[in-house]
């Protein structure tokens, strides 16, 4: 094609103008670059994809009214409560001229005692309301206005943290009153350590404060579970577009049908992390504090921006709220057959949860949180939050490949130039994580639901050697073994001697868990029992001797454990039991050499197999002994039951 033609318009006498125009297409329909750069936006809503659920919503409103009713209720939940006002809203970034100049939908909330002259400069602005924005915006904002936020090579958002790379539970603290006092797990072993509520609503003051000092903040309305029956709204607002950009990844994100009816949320997450606590005031013992008022459905961040702590403070909500259902709220994989049976993997940290729930031959239903409801099980969450550490396309191809625009990536380390990410190095953290929408594994099922579970399996790396590569568990031991949570994490070297560690964390879980642990377990061996499932112990951890002398068990060998587990072909299998544990050992397994199932085969000095074994069943006994004098049930049957399917001497 040549250059388009110049044309020169002609006066009406014929002398040619001096203004010329370019023929080669229509003028754009805008007065000045303002109106220009407006036409390039048309305006939508985040959504989750739930493919063929149908919801019925109320009429809809103007959109007028919609966006009043939605700065009416944001400026309710930033109200002070001592000054008994939230701030002055209108939405939008104040960086837009245009947004300064909107009509501002604001209702006072009057109080007849509230002092007339009780205001602040606060009082006299406006705060700007940055609504459930996209990924996209959300990158804009970290972008212009974070320090620390990068988009790497494969367009990710690199992310800083901040001095805190990981949760801090030590500084988590739950509300103590008439309710939770007989409700809640307190004392040795719980995770729940006790605060007042005058000092959660200091703490919360402080918070609100800080939020409504800035003059903007983020805030995203969403659900979690994908049980609708059983979802709950959660409104989380924060300072950082980082925060705000992880919790729409991990949250179950809402269609613009879903935002309208949204009203009231049923919890609120205020996130003033940038912001420390003040050290005085009562129960603190650091400047952060990550505070949960159960009975005002609100948690408070101070003095951390791991975004972390939002996603597991919701899953501690979660494990109060539904048990009052009678829901069993699990720290679990969990995935589905193409036949719609469904496994449950628990484990702790290395134990292959997440490797083994992601399976190409079956659907991931989610990769930490879930519910198992009358309705069979369903994510918690809209998202995933895997490590990075030694992360590679070899091992984890699917977690690769999620690496990519919207998703977050947390205190890893990059090159300058190329942006490229070195998932070996651990300069800021070795706690390195990603969070991206559940929707980037391929093979997710949408909706997050699923039939209620056939096996129910429990991992374990255990570096002591001596527990069998899989077992058959009773619904006593079942019980028994996910109270335990064990797992062994390898020691460091010191004089060139290698030692195990045990470590236990009941359910699988026991920093996010609210009630006794006791309690979960009834519940799972309850709803085992209704629907027949069944439980398994699987060792992913040493074979032929402990770490340092015996060897890990192949992975090949455990996917096979896990294929029959799936097939229902372990059932069939014909069993031994097994010493001090008296664990149902199958003798036989396609695919995996007979003599390693008896872990006691491959050890060489039998007396050091035996040494050993009684050891790990010292260990289990010690760490049980926490939950010894804890009744489930009027008659303490099933306390003795639990108590006798331990390891025996």
């Amino acid at each position: 094609m040549g250059l388009a033609k110049i044309h020169t318009e002609k006066t009406v006498d014929g002398d040619p103008m001096v203004v010329c125009h370019d023929d080669s297409g229509p003028p754009v329909k805008a007065q000045t670059i303002h109106e220009l750069h407006s036409l390039q936006k048309k305006r939508s809503a985040p959504t989750t994809p739930i493919n063929g659920s149908k919801s019925s919503f109320s009429p809809t409103i103007s959109e007028e009214e919609l966006h009043k009713q939605q700065l009416q209720s944001i400026s309710a939940s930033l109200a002070s409560l001592t000054r008994e006002t939230g701030p002055k809203l209108v939405k939008g970034d104040p960086a837009n001229r245009k947004a300064e100049s909107q009509k501002v939908t604001h209702v006072e909330h009057y109080h007849h005692h509230a002092p007339t002259l009780n205001i602040s400069d606060s009082a006299l602005k406006f705060t700007h309301v940055l609504y459930n924005l996209s990924p996209p915006e959300l990158y804009e904002q970290a972008i212009k206005y974070e320090t620390g936020s990068f988009i790497t090579s494969t367009g990710a958002l690199a992310t800083l943290s901040g001095a805190k790379t990981g949760r801090s539970p030590r500084d988590k603290r739950v509300v103590k009153d008439k309710t939770t006092e007989n409700e809640l797990w307190w004392g040795k072993g719980s995770p729940n350590i006790e605060m007042d509520e005058q000092t959660f609503l200091v703490n919360r003051e402080r918070a609100v404060d800080y939020l409504n000092s800035l003059d903007k903040v983020f805030v995203n309305d969403q659900f979690l579970n994908w049980d609708l029956e059983h979802r709950i709204k959660v409104r989380i607002v924060s300072a950082r577009a980082y925060h705000s950009l992880f919790m729409h990844n991990m949250c179950i994100r809402p269609t613009p049908e879903e935002l309208e009816s949204f009203g009231t949320p049923d919890f609120t997450i205020y996130n003033a992390g940038k912001f420390p606590c003040n050290r005085f005031t009562h129960y603190m013992t650091s400047s952060t504090s990550i505070d949960i008022n159960l009975d005002r459905k609100e948690m408070v961040i101070l003095g951390t921006q791991y975004a972390g702590e939002m996603k597991k403070g919701l899953f501690s909500l979660m494990h109060y709220l539904m048990p009052k259902r009678q829901i069993l709220s699990l720290h679990s994989g969990c995935n589905v057959g193409k036949d719609g049976d469904v496994a449950l993997f628990f484990g702790l940290s290395g134990t292959g949860k997440t490797t083994l729930s992601t399976d190409h031959n079956r659907y991931l239903i989610g990769d930490d949180e879930h519910c198992w409801s009358e309705n069979g099980v369903s994510n918690i969450e809209g998202g995933c939050y895997a490590k990075c550490i030694d992360l590679s396309r070899e091992k984890e191809p699917d977690i690769w490949n999620a690496i990519k625009f919207g998703t977050v990536l947390e205190n890893i380390v990059f090159d300058e130039h190329t942006r490229e990410v070195d998932y070996s190095d651990k300069s800021v953290t070795e706690n390195t994580r990603a969070a991206y929408p559940i929707e980037y594994i391929p093979n997710a099922k949408i909706p997050c639901v699923g039939p209620h579970p056939r096996n129910v399996i429990l991992l374990a790396c255990d570096a002591f050697g001596v527990l069998p590569p899989v077992s058959k568990l009773s619904l006593a031991q079942t019980m028994y073994h996910f109270i335990s949570g064990y797992t062994a994490l390898v020691a460091g070297t010191e004089e060139g001697v290698k030692e195990p560690q045990a470590t236990f964390s009941a359910c699988f879980g026991a920093a996010f868990i609210m009630l006794h642990p006791t309690k979960y377990a009834a519940m799972l061996a309850e709803k085992m029992q209704k629907h027949g499932a069944t439980g398994w112990l699987v060792n992913t951890g040493w074979s032929g001797g402990s770490y340092g002398s015996g060897n890990r068990l192949k992975l090949a060998y455990t996917r096979k454990i896990i294929d029959s587990i799936h097939s229902g072909e372990l059932l069939k299998a014909n069993y031994t039991k097994s010493e001090v544990f008296g664990l149902e050992i199958p003798t036989e397994i396609e695919g995996v050499p007979s003599e390693i199932l008896d872990p006691q085969n491959t050890w060489s000095d039998k007396k050091v197999y035996m040494d050993t074994l009684l050891k790990l069943g010292g260990l289990f006994k010690k760490n049980f002994e926490g939950f010894v004098n804890y009744q489930i049930g009027e008659d303490n049957q099933l306390t003795d039951e639990i108590l006798a399917a331990g390891p025996i001497f």
